[in-house]
Formats: C-alpha cells, structure tokens, sequence
C-alpha cells in the first residue's frame, strides 16, 4: 500500500489512524486497568487528560523524559540547589482539610522551605492500584495543580504505574523537588548553640489527630482538620529579619520531639522545653488522653521549628505572626549547654522529664 507524502493524506488508513490520534486524551474507563500502566494508548491517554492537563506549564508540556532547566535562571536566585524527594501512602487519600494530592506537593514544598530554599519545581510519580476509580485521580492530580499553583511552583516531569489488584492500595505518590537557596543563608542542624531560642509557628497535632479521626475507628466528633499548607512564605518571613537562622525543620512524622532531638544530637547541646508554651488545641489534648497518645509526637505538615540567636528572638516571632501560617506562632524552649543531646520538658507542675526519640510509630500512613 503506497503511504508516499503525496498520497498518503487520502489514504483510507492514514485517515483512520488520524481519527484514532484526535480522540487522544478521552479517557473513558472507570476506573484504572492495567493497561493504564502498559505503555500504550491508553497509557499516553491517561498522562494527556489527567497530568498534562491539571499541570499543563512550558516545561510539561515538552513530554521529553525529563525535565530540563536554563541554570543561568536558576543560580540568578541563588548559590546552591536544594534537592529533596518523599513518598505519600496516607490512608485515607481524602480527609479533614486536605488529601494526599495537596500533602504530596505542600510536604515536598516544606522539606525546600525549610532549607531557606525557593521552592521551583516538582515531580510527580504515582502507583496506581487496578480498580481505582478514574475520578479519584482526577480529584487528586486537580488537587495537587491547586496547592502547586498556590505554591508559585511547577511540577515538570513524572511517571505511572500501575500494579495488580491487591499490591498496593489504591494510590501512592512520589515527588522530588529542586528549589534554590539564596546566598548567604546557612541553615543546619549542626549549628544550634547554647542560648539559641526554639520557636513553633503554631498549634501541634493537628494533622495526625484529623488522619486517625477520618479513618473512622473511633466514635469521635470534633472539627479538628489537617494543618496542611504551604511554608515557604513564612520561612521568607522569617529570613527578612533573621538571615542568621541556626536551624529548622517542619515537625512532620515523629512530630516536635523527634525534631528537637535530631537537633540536640546534632549540635550535642540540651533542649528544654515548657509545656505552658506549647500551643495544642484542646480537642486534640481531648484525643490523646483518650487514646494514650502524646501531641508532642503526632504528625503535622505546615509546623515548622525555627532555632535563632535569642537576640533575634522578637522579631522573628513578630514576622511569624503577621504571617498566616504563623499567626499562633510561640516560643517554646531554650537550648543549653547541658545535658548534651536530650531534650527535657518542664511539665505545668513545675516538674521535669525526658523527651526522647519516638520508639515505633503511634499513626502508621499518617502521610
């Protein structure tokens, strides 16, 4: 059959195979097959209706197996690259103000922030169970471009996968993120020194007692929601006033006490604590007598801890608060010489006990 230049647009076939391209992107499965991870059509329609068109941008838009980058734009920002990446298998995908979609892309987004990094790209890679419905991918990817939108960020690149009935469950997801930190910002671990001051930007637990409520194990009505968002802004906040940050990190799984003692043994300085600083919602101190937990260990996703030189200590707790995200911000501990690598609590009865590591995990697929 002669396909030549010439005729080939009047031919029967070459005519049919365009009808077939035209109809790219029309996924109408219910829910997703194997076939969506094949490789094939229905694979390339999947990734054109749901990712290209929730995350169309410039870079995306290229389909190339990666993402590329103009590294004169990127070090016009600053010296160095921040590079990060985490995977989400939250159950359930969508709960108490948020899902897994806005957690994948705010929780990778925080892990940059907290760096002093800007934020600038992101990447998406999903496992995708059989039988999950085609709408609750939809939900998720819509979601992911809102909270990417929402966070000045693009997610460039990604990958589909998708397993047997039974390996997985329903959907997990996977991002990295590249973000650039300005010159002269120095933030680690390493550096946090005797007379530094701890400061939180707000209320604990909130996300892993809205998780453990949705699951809907327990008999419980309350209006706690998950305190998912974006840091990055607040971390900006903070860096106007305070450019000689010593360290910070959000209080994500393990919650604050695991992060005051990954910066206690780093530094091998002393932690203390006060309990009446410490902001927790009085529904969630309901939930964890209930249940023998402690909100000092449950999971958050827009907490951060910032350690700064106590001269600095106002202003940054002043520019914290005039920001939402901050606006419960509070100081909560002082770091001392000693005792070296442990964090100590000084309890509302004037009492003092050892805040240690979190031994096993309270909240399984709390993100």
């Amino acid at each position: 059959m002669d396909l030549s230049p010439n005729t080939s647009e009047q031919n029967p076939l070459f005519q049919k195979l365009e009808k077939v391209r035209r109809r790219q992107g029309k996924v109408r499965d219910t829910h997703i097959t194997l076939a969506h991870g094949s490789g094939g059509k229905a694979m390339r329609d999947l990734i054109d209706e749901i990712f290209v068109k929730s995350f169309d941008n410039p870079i995306l838009s290229q389909l190339e197996d990666q993402a590329s980058f103009n590294l004169a734009h990127l070090m016009s920002q600053g010296d160095r690259l921040a590079f990060t990446t985490d995977s989400y298998v939250v159950d359930p995908l969508f709960f108490p103000g948020s899902d897994i979609g806005e957690l994948a892309v705010n929780g990778t987004v925080n892990d940059l922030a907290v760096s002093g990094a800007k934020p600038l790209y992101l990447t998406c890679s999903v496992i995708l169970e059989e039988g999950l419905p085609t709408e609750t991918l939809r939900r998720v990817a819509a979601s992911m471009q809102a909270a990417a939108r929402k966070a000045d960020i693009q997610i460039v690149t990604g990958d589909t996968k998708v397993v047997h009935r039974g390996a997985a469950d329903k959907l997990f997801i996977n991002t990295a993120g590249i973000g650039v930190i300005p010159k002269g910002i120095e933030i680690s671990a390493q550096k946090v020194q005797p007379g530094d001051v701890v400061i939180i930007n707000g209320e604990l637990g909130n996300h892993g007692a809205a998780i453990l409520i949705a699951r809907g194990e327990l008999a419980l009505d309350t209006d706690i929601e998950s305190d998912c968002q974006p840091l990055h802004n607040l971390v900006a906040n903070i860096l106007k006033v305070c450019p000689e940050v010593h360290a910070m990190r959000d209080a994500t799984r393990g919650g604050l006490a695991t992060v005051l003692n990954e910066f206690a043994l780093s530094s091998n300085v002393g932690i203390r604590l006060d309990e009446k600083s410490i902001p927790v919602r009085e529904e969630v101190k309901g939930v964890c007598e209930i249940l023998g937990l402690d909100p000092l260990y449950l999971a958050n996703e827009g907490k951060l801890v910032v350690v700064v030189p106590k001269k600095s200590a106002e202003a940054v707790l002043s520019a914290m608060k005039s920001h939402p995200a901050g606006k419960d911000a509070a100081i909560i501990a002082e770091v001392s010489a000693s005792p070296p690598g442990v964090v100590l609590l000084k309890t509302v009865f004037n009492a003092e006990r050892i805040v240690d590591m979190l031994v096993g995990d309270q909240l399984p697929r709390i993100c």
